[in-house]
């Protein structure tokens, strides 16, 4: 038995099917929906953790690929938990370099949020700390939704190093985004610039609140003083 057959039977164990029309509802996953027509197992993320930490020393990329172009959630979200794992424990700077170029190429594949928040910043934004981010822009200014989300989580790992410039650039691009998942993430971002410089971010806002969607700013000032929160919400 290979190992991706290996990594989806321990999976399908741990499954509960009868919760998928949840799941499907939860992720948007009908026609229609951002979610496409993704199929669940329904595991607990405990248990997909658990999982992804006996394969994913031995699984090559070509491997994590088969998983990640299926239509079963759970087989690509275990899939990137392995491919992050296999990134951060790696020493070798060609290794990162080759799993940074292997994300960027399955970006279609990263095709919801729960799987952009936990692999983006962990992956592409750590490895763009020291390099040309201009990837990220582009991204950011593509047509892609989750492009798009990709581009502004990926910041995360900027904003823990208390590198601020280009959460702030790409939350500008996409201020005026129409997706509530972009509102969302920006705000999000914008929230943990504010959770270390609290400056930085009120300068964003008094530049920009007018053109942020509600949702965003509602993200971005959760943290604030009910008085700076209120003060925000009044001006908006």
């Amino acid at each position: 038995m290979n190992i991706v057959d290996s990594v989806k039977i321990a999976l399908e164990k741990v499954s509960n099917p009868t919760n998928e029309p949840i799941m499907k509802k939860f992720f948007k996953a009908f026609p229609g929906g951002y979610g496409g027509e993704d199929n669940f197992l329904c595991i607990k993320n405990k248990d997909q953790r658990h999982i992804a930490k006996q394969y994913y020393k031995d699984i090559t990329l070509n491997e994590l690929s088969e998983l990640l172009h299926t239509s079963v959630h759970e087989y690509r979200l275990c899939a990137l938990i392995m491919l992050v794992s296999k990134y951060q424990k790696s020493k070798d700077p060609n290794d990162k370099e080759i799993i940074a170029d292997f994300y960027l190429n399955h970006t279609d594949r990263i095709n919801n949020w729960d799987l952009v928040d936990l692999s983006a910043h962990y992956i592409l934004g750590d490895f763009l700390l020291d390099k040309d981010t201009l990837i990220l822009i582009k991204l950011a200014k593509s047509n892609n939704l989750w492009n798009q989300r990709i581009s502004i989580i990926s910041t995360f790992a900027f904003i823990r190093k208390n590198k601020f410039d280009l959460t702030l650039k790409i939350a500008k691009i996409l201020l005026e985004n129409r997706h509530d998942l972009i509102h969302k993430a920006v705000g999000w971002m914008l929230r943990e610039v504010g959770n270390r410089d609290l400056k930085t971010e009120t300068d964003f806002l008094d530049e920009n609140y007018k053109f942020m969607p509600r949702t965003m700013l509602r993200y971005a000032i959760e943290k604030f003083s009910e008085d700076l929160r209120l003060y925000y919400l009044k001006l908006k």
